[in-house]
């Protein structure tokens, strides 16, 4: 019996964990336990557990007497996480070049080629980003520097994406999203990366981290004086 409600609890924190990432809610939206256990055909037990794992990955925020709600967008915050992963990134990825083998390499071009071949919208739902491309893109970054071998880095590089997938996905319907050439920038950091050239790659990935900041702003989804949602 407790392997089953484990089980079910696991299912109900991966339907909705991608249904945050995939931009379901808007910022700030109040997730009502009752109307979520009525849904998805469990206990509002389960998807209280469910929703406090999600606060504690950072998805989601507790306001005391409140509830759960959906992160808040703030400019602040998106420019910190941003500096953070340009900052720790460009140490794991001087240390994965320096460290990485032959299987990397082709680890690494693998989920490229896997990226790439991935659509990253759908005709069904043309606005947003697909889960399939979000993972397929996750999954490169966190090949890029997986040769590291630090345990800490590779955490803190997958908590830092996933807070970022939440403003790419909000600001995925913006005519600056759709019309950027994310293929070409993924294509420049794989070649870069395969040269060994950590100064250039690190270089590029910056540049690749800083216009999802330039998108979000062009979206109008937050404001650049006040940094809040707009």
């Amino acid at each position: 019996m407790t392997g089953g409600k484990d089980n079910t609890g696991l299912r109900i924190t991966e339907s909705i964990r991608d249904a945050v990432l995939a931009g379901k809610w808007a910022p700030n939206t109040k997730l009502k336990p009752a109307l979520l256990a009525s849904d998805l055909g469990v206990s509002t037990t389960i998807i209280r557990e469910t929703l406090t794992r999600l606060a504690g990955e950072g998805l989601l925020t507790v306001q005391p007497n409140r509830g759960f709600f959906i992160e808040d967008l703030t400019l602040r915050e998106l420019r910190d996480i941003t500096d953070l992963r340009c900052v720790s990134e460009e140490f794991a990825i001087k240390l994965s070049l320096e460290r990485g083998d032959l299987q990397w390499e082709a680890d690494l071009t693998a989920a490229h080629h896997r990226l790439l071949r991935t659509p990253r919208r759908s005709k069904a739902d043309p606005t947003h980003i697909t889960p399939e491309w979000a993972k397929a893109h996750r999954d490169f970054h966190l090949q890029m520097i997986a040769a590291c071998d630090c345990d800490p880095m590779m955490t803190l590089a997958a908590n830092l994406a996933t807070k970022t997938e939440l403003y790419r996905q909000w600001s995925a319907p913006a005519k600056s999203a759709v019309a950027r050439d994310v293929e070409k920038e993924h294509s420049d950091l794989l070649e870069a990366a395969l040269a060994r050239n950590s100064e250039l790659t690190a270089e590029l990935l910056t540049e690749h981290y800083n216009k999802t900041v330039e998108v979000v702003l062009e979206a109008g989804l937050v404001s650049e004086a006040l940094g809040v949602v707009a």
